[in-house]
């Protein structure tokens, strides 16, 4: 998608004349369309994120309660798979029904891995 995106800019700015400021206006507009399209991102008209395009989960495995708020929300590590991929470590705020979440981290076998040995190391 990306490389086809640079062509039509490249073709673009070749059939016109443009000012050196028009140009770089074209290429942010050009990596903006990109960007949505990589991330799965809709924008409204004014750069305001409008809504975000359905994605899918599973949750292969509860690993554990990292804690609960007292509003009853619960930050867990899962093991979660997003849009039918390969399931990976996951670290965030769930409602107490599960059908809501907060912002969270997913992080692969490598990255857990590494976070491990880094844990290891320290006193805790």
């Amino acid at each position: 998608m990306r490389i086809l995106i640079e062509s039509l800019l490249i073709f673009h700015l070749s059939q016109q004349k443009y000012s050196v400021h028009e140009s770089d206006v074209l290429i942010l507009v050009f990596k903006r369309v990109f960007f949505i399209f990589k991330y799965n991102i809709v924008y409204d008209l004014f750069g305001a994120r409008a809504m975000a395009v359905e994605f899918k989960y599973e949750v292969v495995e509860r690993i554990a309660v990292l804690s609960e708020s007292s509003k009853g929300w619960t930050k867990e590590l899962n093991l979660i798979s997003w849009n039918d991929r390969e399931a990976k470590y996951d670290i965030r705020e769930w409602s107490p029904d599960g059908t809501k979440m907060g912002k969270g981290i997913t992080l692969s076998d490598e990255e857990t891995h590494v976070l491990k040995k880094a844990l290891e190391g320290r006193d805790i």
